[in-house]
């Protein structure tokens, strides 16, 4: 499980760099806390980092239960492939939202192979 937990820390770090570009982007685009509108680019930062932290709520437990009762190797490489899915994500979506669907569809498939996979692995183990 070591594995698997070095890719948990690789994505809760790129969530921790994603927070520190909207911190930055709050300055350049002076936007006082607690505000979270007011500028165009500044909220694409701020709507990635959101729904980074959403998608980690899915992330971390669908990693583990895959590694649990699938694959260690497999569920990694998954978890590699959601974590390139959302730095395209990042950066297609900060430069023009229209062009974030190649790092959503990277992100989103290779979560929902992570939940469906450990939800039937799972279930498999149970019976």
């Amino acid at each position: 499980m070591e594995l698997i937990s070095i890719v948990i820390f690789i994505a809760l770090i790129e969530y921790l760099v994603f927070g520190g570009f909207v911190g930055k982007a709050r300055a350049t685009y002076d936007i006082p806390a607690p505000l979270t509108t007011g500028n165009e680019i500044f909220e694409r930062y701020f709507r990635v980092h959101q729904n980074t932290l959403e998608n980690l709520v899915i992330f971390i437990p669908s990693i583990i239960g895959f590694a649990t009762y699938v694959h260690i190797e497999i569920g990694a490489a998954l978890g590699v492939l959601f974590i390139i899915g959302r730095a395209l994500y990042f950066r297609g979506y900060v430069k023009d939202p229209k062009s974030r669907a190649m790092g959503s569809l990277i992100g989103g498939l290779s979560l929902m192979a992570l939940l469906l996979g450990g939800l039937i692995g799972a279930i498999v183990a149970y019976f």
